[in-house]
């Protein structure tokens, strides 16, 4: 039996371990993948208060797992595959275990939202960034998306590429001036407004791609078999495990203790209804969630 189980272990489920243990709390973290949520996928951490120099997502979520692990918090790899929220004990059942706790606080963000496109799953679609641009040194990639995150991997990927082209669906790009400003004047990064990619076409991997210009819906192919496309088309929570909880367009809603309409159930980070999606805000509402599902458990 634990004090509070934690789905996820982005920045608003670690930050969420952390106070909880803090306040003596037994504790468990449940993650599918690896510590650091989408974050950890970055190429780049920006804006963050005290952020180290050149902090790329893995570093960021590296130190993210320290912190947990000194504090004594307990992580396990495994996918939750269904929840029991109701009730004074909750349950959290995985792909190997199911766990009891008197609260639960739901972190478990979003996923890359998908195009929903013919050859979407070619080899050489869906890139991260990071990863995979290096695969890429000298060939031309094109970013999907015109916002903050899209335009931050484009700038990240112009020092490898020999040509980035962003996609944007806007007539102009979405994101901050920071990031417009700093992609006008690379000389290798060219924007194609008011388009979307529409198909990918190819033997295996992408070898030819297929623009609709969205106000004429003009169709026009490129012919690139050694390109890579990167995709930052924005998220969808995942949330689709929580029958029990009433949604507000796929998202939980919570009240300022980030608590849900379930009492003792908990939601933080990008998973909740909010206006800002920002490493901050989860880091927030990490720790408001951790305090006050602490205080539950006394």
């Amino acid at each position: 039996m634990y004090d509070i189980i934690i789905i996820g272990a982005g920045p608003a489920g670690i930050s969420a371990a952390i106070y909880g243990k803090s306040r003596g709390k037994k504790v468990l973290v449940l993650e599918k993948n690896k510590v650091g949520g989408l974050i950890g996928n970055v190429s780049t951490v920006t804006h963050y208060t005290a952020i180290i120099k050149e902090e790329s997502g893995s570093t960021f979520a590296q130190r993210m797992k320290e912190q947990a692990l000194d504090a004594e918090v307990e992580i396990r790899i495994e996918n939750v595959t269904g929840t029991k929220l109701t009730g004074e004990i909750k349950q959290v059942i995985t792909d190997r275990e199911s766990y009891e706790s008197r609260t639960v606080i739901l972190a478990n963000g979003g996923s890359g939202r998908m195009l929903g496109i013919p050859g979407e799953n070619l080899q050489g679609v869906r890139l991260n960034a990071p990863k995979d641009g290096p695969d890429y040194k000298g060939r031309n990639v094109y970013v999907v998306g015109g916002a903050d995150g899209a335009v931050k991997e484009a700038l990240y990927l112009s020092k490898i590429a020999e040509r980035v082209t962003i996609v944007c669906v806007e007539d102009e790009l979405a994101c901050i001036p920071e990031f417009k400003e700093r992609a006008v004047k690379c000389d290798n990064i060219s924007v194609m407004p008011h388009s979307s990619l529409t198909a990918v076409y190819g033997s295996g991997r992408a070898e030819e791609l297929e623009f609709t210009d969205n106000r004429t819906g003009e169709k026009h192919t490129v012919k690139d078999a050694q390109c890579g496309v990167f995709v930052y088309a924005g998220i969808v929570p995942n949330t689709q495990m929580y029958a029990e909880l009433k949604l507000d367009g796929g998202y939980i809603p919570t009240d300022d203790s980030m608590q849900t309409e379930i009492p003792g159930v908990f939601a933080a980070g990008d998973i909740r209804v909010k206006k800002v999606r920002q490493v901050a805000t989860a880091v927030a509402d990490g720790a408001i969630a951790g305090i006050h599902a602490a205080a539950m458990c006394r």
